[in-house]
């Protein structure tokens, strides 16, 4: 709902139409590869190495990978992943109609996850370890007025449990300290994210948590290297805000290009 112009979307949908309006360009892209990582070289050049044995040069390199979801690290997350437990409700949460969900986290991915789920399973529970929500308000009002959705607070997730082929339920200890199990077919994690900012070069500035950061040029400590999104240390982790730093960061770098 952040986008504005469109009321509703989902990242699939959105980024979908980006793609198809930078093919209208033509331009060389390379899709499929992984990169491995940058290196910055005493001319200035920068090296990007990729996971199939490719490397490109450029004057400039702008980052804008984004992040990943981050994991809960308990008993049975790992050997249920794909099983029961997804990090993506866009991508999995059609295959749990009419039964019962848990989503864990108390933000807006976490929230959002809750409201695709109440249209599709028979039961969803949120599980937040916090007091109460941190994200939108908008998206808190349409949860709470869900008959289908449990909202469970200060509830610390401990255990993901299964039969050794699917996940089949769920532990959390709350406030006081006394465990509770809950049965459910499928476990939605949404407990934030970590920034996707390894392959930047030696040197790069990040912050505590991994982001890079920038001015509001979108340029890092290191001359010919931009980044921008959720990758950097900027606040707010919305797609209308990528998308700006994303513009003044090109830019950037066009102006960077023209002065060499």
């Amino acid at each position: 709902e952040n986008w504005p112009g469109i009321k509703h979307t989902t990242g699939v949908e959105l980024s979908g139409m980006f793609a198809d309006h930078l093919r209208s360009y033509e331009p060389d892209i390379l899709e499929g590869v992984k990169v491995s990582g940058i290196t910055r070289g005493d001319d200035g050049t920068f090296t990007v190495a990729c996971d199939d044995g490719s490397a490109h040069q450029a004057a400039a390199v702008l980052i804008a990978t984004g992040q990943h979801p981050r994991e809960l690290g308990i008993p049975g997350e790992k050997e249920y992943r794909s099983k029961g437990v997804s990090y993506c409700t866009t991508c999995d949460g059609p295959l749990f109609k009419g039964k019962v969900t848990a989503t864990v986290g108390g933000g807006n991915s976490a929230l959002e996850s809750a409201l695709m789920l109440s249209d599709i399973a028979e039961k969803v529970y949120v599980i937040n370890k916090n007091p109460a929500f941190k994200g939108e308000k908008t998206l808190m009002d349409k949860l709470e007025k869900r008959e289908n959705v449990e909202l469970i607070f200060e509830a610390m997730t401990s255990e993901i449990t299964g039969d050794g082929k699917f996940a089949t339920g769920l532990k959390y200890t709350d406030k006081a300290g006394t465990e509770h199990a809950l049965e459910v077919n499928g476990i939605f994690v949404h407990i934030g994210s970590v920034p996707n900012s390894t392959m930047a070069p030696e040197g790069t500035a990040k912050n505590e948590f991994g982001e890079i950061q920038v001015n509001t040029r979108g340029e890092t400590n290191i001359p010919g290297l931009f980044a921008a999104g959720d990758v950097t240390g900027l606040a707010h982790k919305q797609i209308v805000i990528a998308a700006g730093q994303a513009c003044a960061a090109t830019l950037s770098a066009v102006q960077y290009l023209n002065s060499r």
